[in-house]
């Protein structure tokens, strides 16, 4: 696992020990990036179910101003701040250790940009679409990566679907508001 390119191209990052952590692939990673770069440089950058921190990671080597990583592992926070300190990108970014539906509830801020990568099959995006559209900006997006056949709601409250992506046994959904 690497960042890409950007700011930190090249550095090696760690993640968490065990099987609660499935870090997406470089290939979908590529892809993914490759599809939102236009909308990275300075945006605000939530990256749920972080696991090693790699989605928002990428995003802040790629131009991101700031990005905000949630997970509810201490394990994964670790490996979080190991990765930001690495990749020098720390001062860009705040990491809190909690479960999703904590975070989304008593969040202040708005992002531009949301990965969403839970435990497939958990049923958590619906939750997650809910609540992370209060948050949103105008323009954001919500990337959901999920098992390509897990089948996701066409719309929910004002998001939408505006693209899906297949890579492999991963699925990325975008969502945007209506």
């Amino acid at each position: 696992m690497r960042v890409i390119t950007g700011s930190a191209r090249g550095t090696k990052l760690i993640a968490p020990e065990g099987f609660d952590t499935r870090p997406t692939s470089d290939m979908a990673k590529e892809a993914i990036f490759s599809a939102i770069q236009f909308y990275l440089e300075e945006a605000y950058v939530l990256d749920l179910f972080a696991g090693s921190g790699q989605l928002g990671i990428e995003a802040l080597s790629r131009g991101a101003k700031y990005a905000v990583f949630v997970d509810s592992s201490r394990e994964a926070l670790d490996a979080i701040k190991t990765n930001l300190t690495k990749t020098k990108l720390f001062s860009k970014a705040k990491a809190a250790a909690m479960d999703f539906l904590t975070f989304l509830k008593h969040n202040k801020e708005n992002f531009d940009i949301v990965f969403a990568d839970p435990p497939y099959n958990s049923g958590y995006i619906p939750d997650i679409l809910k609540y992370v559209s209060e948050h949103l900006s105008e323009n954001g997006m919500v990337i959901c990566e999920t098992e390509r056949k897990e089948q996701l709601p066409e719309s929910c409250g004002e998001l939408s679907i505006f693209k899906t992506y297949n890579c492999g046994k991963a699925k990325f959904t975008v969502y945007k508001k209506a």
